[in-house]
C-alpha cells in the first residue's frame, strides 16, 4: 500500500472514530438545559426510554424535569424530551419546515413501504398530502358509515356465537385487530381480509398480519437505512439482501413482497375498474367507496403536476395498513377494559346507544353518531390519557430557535425562555404527558373521567394553544404531518362500540394487564410477555 493510501485510510478511520465520540468533548446548545444523568456511557438514556422501565422513567422525567428536559442517546448526543405546548405547536404547525422525522425514520418507511407519506418529506409530501386530504373527508366517510356497521354486525355475530352458553374469557385485543383489519381492508383498500363470522386466510391477509410484528424485529435497521441507498440500483440492494443471513430481515423482506405485489395488483384492477366506468366498481369489495378507489379516481383527474405515479399509490396502500390497524384495535381494546373497570360508566354509556338504536335501528347515520355526547366523551377520554402512539420523534433539519410556554431554570440557574438547537439534533415529543399536563388540564389530569367533555373545559386548555387537529389534544398532532386518517378511525372506533356496547357486557378478567411501551403501546399478561393480548370477560345484555 502507497505512503497516500495509508494516510488516507488512516484519516478514513480517525474521521469515523471522531464522528463516534466527538459528542463527549464538543459543547452543544442544550448542555444549560436540565435533564437526568445517562445510564450508559454509549447508549446514554435510551435503555430507559425504550425499555420496559419506560413508563416508570417518563413519569420521572415529568415529576422532576418538567416540560422540557435533555436526554443523552448514542455516544453522548443530546436530545430533547418535549411536551411543553408552545415548543410543540412550533414544531408541528409555526416552524414546521424546520423539522422532520429523521433521515433514519424516513429512509426505513422508504425502504420498506415505498414513497408514501411516511416514507417522503417536503415538497414530496406536501404533493401527496394535497392529493389525499381530500380523500378523507367527512362526506367520505358518511358514504362508509353503513359499511362498517356491515362489518361490525359479522363481528357480533362471530362473538355473540362464542358467550350465547353463559359469560366467557376472550381476548379482546384479537378479535379488535381482526376488526380493525377488515374495516381498513374494506373501508381503505376494497379488499377484504377477514369474513370474522369463520376462519380463513390467504396469503395477502397473513403477511399484513404479521407486517408490524416484522417490522418491530427490525427496528434496529434504522440506524443504517439512510446509507443503503448510496449502495447501488435496487437490483443490487436486493441481491445483498439476499445474501444477508439474518431471520428477521428474510421474514420482513417476504413479507413486504407479498404485500408490495397485492398493493400492485389492488392498484391495476381498481384502474381497471374505474377506466370502465363506476358500474364497475360497485360489484367489488367496498362498491367503490373505499379510500383507494376515491383516491384512484382522484388522482386520474388531477393536473399533470399534481398526479401521483403509481409507486407512490402502492407505497400509500402500505402506508395505510401499518398507520391504521394497531392504532386503532390497541386504543379500542384500552377503551373496552376502561369500561370494564368502571361499569357505572359502561351502563351509563349502554343506555345512551340503546337510545339511539331505538330511535335509528341498527345503523345510527354518521351525523347522530358523530354528536352522541356521551360516546364521544369516552373516545375523548381514552384517546387524552391513552394515546396509542406516545412519542413522535422530530430532527432539526437547520439552525433554529424552540420557544417555550413554560420557562425552565438552566443547570447555571438563569431562567430560559427560549432553546437554540443544532441542525441534526433530535426531539422526542411525548404526545402522552402533554394530554395529561396538569398546568393545562387541571389537578385530575391523570385520571380517565369521560364526564370532563360534557362541561365546559377548564380555560387553561383554550389558552395552552394545543397542536392538535382533534379535541385539544395532540393524540393526532397538526400540521402538515397530522394523522391524516383520523376520521376514518374516530368512525372505526364509534361505530365498533355503539355495535358492541349495545350487546355486549365486558367486565375485568382475572389475568393480568401490562400495558408495554412501543412504538404503539399494547397489553400483555405480564412484564416479560412479548404477546399482545387483554382478556376480559364478555356476556351477553
Amino acid at each position: 500500500m502507497s505512503p497516500l493510501a495509508n494516510y488516507a485510510f488512516v484519516a478514513g478511520v480517525w474521521y469515523i472514530v471522531w464522528q463516534l465520540v466527538r459528542n463527549y468533548f464538543v459543547r452543544s446548545p442544550l448542555d444549560n438545559v436540565p435533564g437526568p444523568p445517562p445510564v450508559s456511557l454509549i447508549q446514554g438514556s435510551l435503555p430507559e426510554i425504550t425499555g420496559q422501565g419506560h413508563w416508570a422513567f417518563v413519569d420521572h422525567l415529568r415529576k422532576t424535569y418538567g416540560p422540557v428536559a435533555k436526554i443523552h442517546s448514542y455516544f453522548g448526543a443530546r436530545w430533547l424530551h418535549v411536551y411543553d405546548t408552545k415548543a410543540l405547536h412550533s414544531i408541528f404547525v409555526k416552524d414546521q419546515d424546520s423539522y422532520y422525522r429523521g433521515e433514519q425514520a424516513v429512509g426505513a418507511s422508504r425502504l420498506l413501504i415505498g414513497p408514501g407519506l411516511l416514507g417522503t418529506y417536503g415538497d414530496a409530501h406536501r404533493r401527496q398530502r394535497k392529493m389525499l386530504n381530500p380523500v378523507f373527508s367527512t362526506t367520505h366517510m358518511r358514504n362508509l358509515t353503513p359499511l362498517f356497521y356491515s362489518i361490525t354486525d359479522k363481528l357480533r355475530t362471530a362473538m355473540t356465537a362464542r358467550v350465547e352458553d353463559g359469560p366467557q374469557e376472550m381476548d379482546v385485543l384479537a378479535w379488535m385487530g381482526r376488526a380493525a383489519l377488515e374495516l381498513i381492508g374494506q373501508g381503505g383498500l376494497g379488499h377484504s381480509f377477514d369474513p370474522l363470522v369463520e376462519e380463513s386466510s390467504d396469503k395477502f391477509s397473513e403477511a399484513v398480519k404479521a407486517y408490524v410484528p416484522s417490522v418491530n424485529e427490525v427496528m434496529w435497521a434504522r440506524l443504517v437505512a439512510p446509507y443503503v441507498e448510496y449502495m447501488g440500483p435496487g437490483w443490487f440492494r436486493r441481491m445483498l439482501l439476499d445474501l444477508v443471513p439474518m431471520p428477521s430481515l428474510q421474514h420482513i423482506k417476504r413479507v413486504n413482497d407479498v404485500v408490495w405485489e397485492h398493493a400492485r395488483r389492488i392498484i391495476i384492477d381498481k384502474k381497471a375498474a374505474l377506466e370502465r366506468g363506476d358500474d364497475e366498481l360497485l360489484h367489488m369489495v367496498g362498491e367503490g367507496k373505499d379510500i383507494v378507489s376515491i383516491m384512484l379516481r382522484s388522482n386520474m383527474s388531477a393536473s399533470e403536476e399534481d398526479r401521483l405515479p403509481d409507486d407512490e399509490l402502492m407505497a400509500q396502500i402500505a402506508t395505510f395498513i401499518i398507520a391504521g390497524v394497531d392504532t386503532t384495535s390497541n386504543a379500542m381494546s384500552r377503551m373496552l377494559q376502561l369500561l370494564a373497570d368502571n361499569q357505572d360508566v359502561q351502563d351509563k354509556l349502554r343506555n345512551e346507544l340503546l337510545e339511539a338504536h331505538e330511535q335509528y335501528g341498527d345503523m345510527i347515520p354518521y351525523d347522530e353518531l358523530s354528536q352522541l355526547p356521551f360516546l364521544d366523551a369516552v373516545c375523548r377520554e381514552t384517546l387524552r390519557l391513552h394515546a396509542p402512539v406516545n412519542l413522535i420523534n422530530r430532527q432539526v433539519l437547520r439552525d433554529t430557535v424552540l420557544p417555550l410556554a413554560e420557562p425552565i431554570r438552566g443547570i447555571d440557574g438563569t431562567v430560559i425562555t427560549e432553546i437554540v438547537i443544532a441542525e441534526g439534533t433530535f426531539l422526542l415529543c411525548n404526545l402522552r404527558l402533554c394530554n395529561t399536563n396538569e398546568a393545562v388540564w387541571g389537578e385530575d389530569a391523570q385520571e380517565w373521567k369521560p364526564e370532563r367533555w360534557l362541561q365546559p373545559l377548564p380555560r387553561t386548555v383554550e389558552e395552552a394553544n394545543v397542536p392538535g387537529i382533534y379535541a385539544n389534544l395532540v393524540t393526532f398532532i397538526s400540521g402538515g404531518n397530522a394523522c391524516i386518517g383520523f376520521k376514518f378511525s374516530q368512525l372505526e372506533m364509534k361505530v365498533v362500540m355503539s355495535t358492541l356496547m349495545s350487546t355486549f357486557k365486558f367486565e375485568r378478567s382475572e389475568k393480568p394487564v401490562h400495558w408495554k411501551f412501543a412504538g404503539v403501546a399494547y397489553p400483555a399478561l405480564d412484564k416479560e410477555s412479548m404477546k399482545p393480548e387483554l382478556n376480559l370477560k364478555v356476556s351477553v345484555v
